[in-house]
């Protein structure tokens, strides 16, 4: 049903008060009308880029008719025009309440999608805490694991790349903290992390790389020049591989490339 008649008239009764509870506030204004309408005007509100007065006509849809087919549609837009606003916990906790109640919905794909894409929003700089960074993960992970062929698993699986990226880029950034105080054990810890955890983002090279650096420090020369292999095996035009090379040069020999080394990381 397109918006129409119905839809005038609930905006009217929203704009002189209607019938108000708790102190008659524009926010508790009570909203009787059936579902077509109360649907319709909520997704006119949505057209319209208006996310607050969405979700309120969309929970009205839940109130007033929660056992109706429109019902189970309005949780989901609702909690698609909380991300809108920017509500992402809202969208997060009303896609989850969403799950919870119809998990076998064939709209299950998109409110994981949505609580994935609501985690990833909030990512922040590196140098700050991962924690948000690190839900992003999980819930896109699961989108891929739980609906592969499904038209939103493309871009999780992209945005799932890009926060093991960040990750990286965290330890990545301790790391290189820890080495200029020379707590080189505890840095090596973080780059090891990096090679290991990460190994397909773009931080690997110069994680091998730092740990030349630090073995090497620690005079453990053999260690030092067989990361130095991996890192010329792996990124043999990369500038961090040349300045791997210099610190290693005068000892340095390659190992074959059917070495075992090679084996356990790439």
């Amino acid at each position: 049903m397109a918006p129409g008649k119905g839809l005038r008239t609930v905006a009217l009764i929203v704009a002189t008060g209607g019938v108000a509870a708790c102190g008659g506030s524009e926010k508790d204004v009570y909203i009787s009308a059936d579902v077509n309408t109360l649907y319709n005007v909520g997704m006119d509100h949505l057209e319209q880029r208006q996310w607050t007065q969405a979700v309120r006509f969309f929970n009205e849809v839940e109130r007033q008719h929660p056992y109706s087919a429109w019902a189970r549609r309005a949780q989901l837009m609702g909690a698609y025009a909380h991300y809108k606003k920017n509500d992402f916990d809202e969208a997060i906790l009303a896609s989850q309440r969403y799950l919870s109640l119809h998990p076998g919905s064939e709209q299950a794909p998109y409110a994981y999608y949505l609580i994935g894409l609501s985690y990833y929003e909030q990512i922040v700089d590196v140098g700050r805490d991962q924690r948000v960074t690190e839900q992003a993960r999980d819930a896109l992970y699961e989108v891929t694991q739980r609906y592969p062929d499904s038209e939103y698993a493309k871009d999780a699986r992209a945005k799932y790349a890009l926060t093991l990226d960040q990750l990286a880029g965290k330890e990545m950034t301790v790391g290189r903290f820890y080495q200029n105080q020379e707590r080189l054990i505890a840095a090596l810890g973080r780059f090891k992390t990096v090679v290991e955890r990460y190994p397909n983002t773009n931080h690997v090279a110069e994680a091998l790389h730092r740990m030349v650096e630090i073995y090497w420090a620690l005079g453990i020369t053999e260690e030092a020049q067989a990361y130095a292999a991996v890192l010329g095996h792996n990124f043999p035009d990369s500038k961090w591989y040349r300045y791997a090379y210099d610190v290693v040069k005068d000892d340095y020999t390659a190992p074959s490339e059917g070495g075992g080394f090679f084996s356990w990381l790439f």
